[in-house]
């Protein structure tokens, strides 16, 4: 059966959507442009409050925020590896990485493309969170990095051939790929696998990062510190923004200031304020 246009611009669309990342490139920049601000301004209060912290913590630790938010809620780690891991597999395969076809040394160069990323990621959060969470991210990373194999296989995807690039026996052609019909199942299985990984990159991954944003945690290490204001010193709160020699630089909760405190030490919670859905 000859390929209409519409499949045509279809292919082309995916393929190039492939290419720049995806929805899961475009999801990932802005949830790190927009979480940070919100975890922030939520945290201390917003306003000038905001704008003092992003001052106090400097340019170069502004990425603290987005790391705390992961270090400290497993369930976001997890997912943000999955979504990770399968966009820059996503992006790779579309650029010709990733063997489609082939005998037996190509099915094995994909299967070790396919786990040893999912693998590390798994290595990852379970070096945070323990186990029984790293096993759980590697197989989820690897379903559906295998997904996208299973794309590739039932022709819902095509690697993107680069100029001067010339086809061979080896490399497969389009017509080789025409006379390969994938079973009912495996189509059935792309269209799963692309709409559970639209699900987790559109929807589950926003939502989990806008609630740690306003779960009323702070995103960084709460300690007390002895701060000196003219010739008082008290123990104060402060949430950790910097290191300055034998000394940190903080929000301080108790004057709404940034503060340098000594002789700190840390706190086990950390809560500063009630969640936004318990207000």
């Amino acid at each position: 059966m000859a390929e209409t246009g519409t499949e045509r611009d279809d292919e082309h669309d995916a393929r190039s959507a492939d290419r720049r990342g995806g929805p899961g490139h475009t999801v990932l920049v802005s949830v790190a442009l927009a979480v940070p601000v919100t975890k922030v301004a939520y945290t201390v209060g917003g306003g000038a409050a905001a704008r003092d912290v992003f001052v106090g913590m400097e340019p170069a630790n502004w990425p603290d925020v987005l790391i705390g938010m992961v270090l400290t809620d497993p369930l976001l780690a997890s997912v943000l590896a999955v979504v990770v891991s399968r966009v820059v597999f996503a992006l790779f395969a579309a650029r010709g990485a990733i063997p489609v076809q082939g005998g037996f040394l190509r099915a094995l160069q994909r299967v070790a493309l396919t786990a040893v990323s999912p693998a590390a990621m798994g290595v990852v959060v379970a070096g945070f969170f323990g186990p029984w969470w790293g096993l759980g991210t590697a197989l989820a990373a690897y379903a559906l990095r295998k997904g996208v194999v299973v794309e590739y296989r039932t022709g819902r995807r095509h690697p993107h051939a680069h100029p001067g690039h010339r086809r061979t026996p080896a490399s497969g052609s389009h017509r080789e790929a025409r006379r390969y019909r994938p079973s009912p199942a495996l189509r059935r299985a792309a269209a799963l696998e692309q709409w559970a990984a639209l699900v987790l990159t559109a929807v589950v991954l926003p939502v989990l990062f806008f609630v740690a944003a306003l779960d009323g945690r702070a995103w960084t290490s709460i300690v007390r510190c002895q701060v000196t204001a003219g010739t008082q010193t008290a123990s104060n709160r402060l949430i950790e923004l910097s290191r300055k020699g034998n000394g940190i630089v903080g929000w301080n909760l108790d004057t709404d200031e940034i503060t340098n405190g000594d002789a700190c030490t840390g706190e086990e919670s950390l809560y500063v304020r009630e969640p936004w859905w318990r207000r």
